[in-house]
């Protein structure tokens, strides 16, 4: 009876491991033709007119308008959302893990991580567009304040889910030796568990960063775009993401080009902000050692 179930729960594991393998295999691949996709479309528009010309001009121009109107908005957005996040999902994990208030705000939380990106810009649009509009008759309306806004909204329970989750894998054995030394909770927090799940929280922020960084739809009710060079962040702004839709939609072949070069920038700057944190802790853990 008992080689019975053995075998049983050996074939069920090997059927379960070859499942996952076709499963990941799968994924690559895609993940694979996707990245060839936009590498083979795009490189060959990579030129210095991309980053020195802006939209204004077309076909002859770039995209140097909407690259820093993207990074402008993007930091912006990341300012705001990134400390409240942290300590959002810091109190989430330290002082309410078994709170009925926590729970809620839990469910809140995956709630606006789930909520449609376009629901959110519209939801900007009405409580900052156009009361913005309205107190400056008509002279502050769409602006680049208000898509870093609808994009921190966007970013903020990334933050706060990672946050909370990467503060619980922290081991209840290294809370209890400190509080045993007579360590106040507020510097157990900061000094102690914050400390040993730095790498998880900045991990979230860059997943946010990530996301961030190829919304569409949010801005086109919000920072609604510009085809000239800004840096008023209470002016209309052009990003990538608005520029690449914008541009897929005209049928000039020229701009197509100069969309798939901006989808390869966004990939590329994901990439390499990925590469560069990991590198750094790396060579952190490596100094401590």
């Amino acid at each position: 009876m008992s080689n019975a179930i053995y075998t049983r729960r050996k074939i069920s594991n090997i059927i379960a491991m070859v499942l996952s393998a076709i499963a990941t295999v799968i994924g690559l691949i895609f993940l694979a033709w996707i990245l060839w996709v936009t590498v083979s479309n795009g490189i060959s528009a990579l030129n210095l007119t991309l980053f020195t010309k802006i939209t204004a001009y077309g076909a002859d121009g770039g995209l140097s308008n909407a690259i820093v109107g993207s990074l402008g908005m993007d930091m912006l957005a990341l300012l705001i959302c990134a400390p409240i996040g942290v300590l959002a999902g810091t109190y989430l994990a330290e002082y309410a893990n078994t709170s009925k208030l926590g729970a809620t705000i839990r469910f809140l939380n995956d709630i606006l991580l789930s909520a449609p990106s376009i629901v959110l810009g519209l939801f900007v649009y009405v409580i900052v567009v156009v009361p913005m509009s309205n107190m400056t008759n008509g002279e502050v309306s769409f602006s680049g304040l208000a898509g870093s806004i609808a994009l921190a909204l966007i970013g903020l329970p990334v933050i706060v889910r990672t946050t909370d989750e990467m503060l619980q894998l922290v081991p209840g054995t290294l809370r209890e030796a400190a509080l045993s030394l007579g360590i106040p909770q507020w510097k157990l927090t900061v000094q102690v568990l914050m400390r040993a799940a730095t790498s998880g929280i900045l991990t979230g922020v860059l997943l946010a960063l990530a996301r961030l960084a190829g919304e569409t739809a949010p801005l086109l009710f919000t920072a609604f775009g510009n085809n000239f060079m800004t840096y008023s962040p209470l002016s209309k702004t052009a990003s990538l993401p608005v520029a690449i839709y914008q541009y897929t939609n005209d049928p000039n072949p020229t701009l197509h080009a100069i969309a798939w070069a901006g989808a390869l920038l966004i990939t590329l700057f994901v990439l390499a902000l990925s590469l560069l944190t990991r590198l750094f802790f790396i060579r952190k853990k490596v100094s401590y050692d």
